[in-house]
């Protein structure tokens, strides 16, 4: 009986771990394309900002491509959900 018990503790200890490891790559998928698009945006935004300073009819272009680097949240976001679902 004591064995059974054992072994019954280990497979929920080895399905408590598979759902951690889940968890824990979920949050790198979403926190490190969070982490590269902040980059992006720094670099882009202080290039749009300057484009804009320069020449006030690029606004609607420059508005554009500071936003395209958000879509890189949106796809570790679904790659987050795909693991852990």
């Amino acid at each position: 009986m004591a064995g059974e018990e054992l072994a019954l503790m280990t497979v929920e200890m080895v399905e408590a771990s598979q759902l951690g490891m889940k968890a824990i790559a979920a949050a790198l998928a979403v926190g490190l394309t969070g982490f590269a698009t902040a980059i992006a945006e720094m670099t882009i935004g202080s290039a749009a900002v300057g484009a804009t300073a320069e020449n006030k009819d690029v606004f609607g272009l420059v508005l554009l491509l500071t936003v395209i680097p958000e879509t890189i949240v949106i796809f570790g976001l679904v790659v987050a959900l795909l693991l852990i679902f």
